[in-house]
């Protein structure tokens, strides 16, 4: 009997170490690129400069295909975030517009937008959507961070990407793009990202590692935006907590000191 448990133990630890060597050896090439985001680990933080930078690659590149439905143009302004000034948004809020109500004959009112409004969609509906990307619907980036494993590393990764060279091996529809970051490795996007496509406003080089740095670091923002607030007490409750800890300590050695 026990030679027998012996032998299913041995077989379990070979099983589950080849099994273990097949997943390493398949993403040991492509495994998610790490550019060590500022915000990551108990203390990080958003690097503001970069959220402005993220923001404007997303609304000078990416907002023709990707919607963001849950933020507000407010929200570039609150605390641990790019913290436009008010009236810089004003000013970019004012750039879109949105039909509100109607006239009195019934026609729609055309109106800028405002601070208080939602991000401007790219597309009036899915099919619409679908019609402009190969039949591919670009998914809303509000939340993408979230959506995905290792979410800003993948994101940067996956913009980055497109220049590895495509294995002779392999072939793709001319319609679509390779990118080993991808699922399957063909991706209904096209490069997004070139050299210098974008002039930041701050004068620094727009090559594609930094523009991809630059919005994967602002949706990561975008998907937590209160992420410095949640740290922050999170901080103060484990101090009070280890606070509690020593005098529960102390209290409990006091009561029991006569016990033996």
């Amino acid at each position: 009997m026990r030679l027998t448990q012996a032998i299913i133990i041995l077989l379990t630890i070979v099983f589950f170490s080849n099994n273990q060597n097949l997943l390493a050896s398949g993403d040991e090439t492509f495994k998610n690129l790490k550019p060590n985001f500022s915000f990551e680990g108990p203390f990080g933080k958003f690097d503001r400069e970069s959220l402005k930078r993220g923001y404007q690659v997303y609304s000078e590149v990416c907002s023709s295909c990707h919607g963001m439905k849950q933020l507000s143009f407010r929200n570039l302004s609150q605390p641990g975030g790019p913290e436009f000034s008010i009236n810089k948004v004003k000013e970019i809020a004012s750039e879109y517009f949105i039909l509100d109500g109607s006239d009195e004959y019934g026609d729609p009112i055309e109106r800028s937008r405002v601070p208080s409004d939602r991000f401007q969609p790219p597309f009036d509906n899915k099919d619409a959507a679908k019609a402009s990307n190969n039949g591919a619907y670009p998914p809303d980036l509000s939340l993408i961070v979230k959506a995905r494993s290792d979410g800003a590393n993948y994101i940067y990764s996956l913009l980055s990407g497109y220049e590895e060279p495509m294995p002779e091996s392999m072939h793709i529809d001319e319609s679509l793009s390779y990118n080993p970051w991808f699922s399957g490795s063909a991706i209904a996007m096209a490069q997004p990202l070139y050299d210098e496509m974008v002039e930041y406003d701050d004068g620094t080089i727009a090559s594609i590692s930094q523009m991809s740095y630059d919005v994967a670091n602002f949706l990561a923002w975008a998907a937590e935006p209160t992420m410095e607030e949640r740290k922050s007490l999170g901080l103060i409750v484990m101090g009070f907590l280890f606070i509690f800890l020593i005098l529960m300590f102390f209290s409990v050695r006091r009561l029991f000191k006569d016990v033996h």
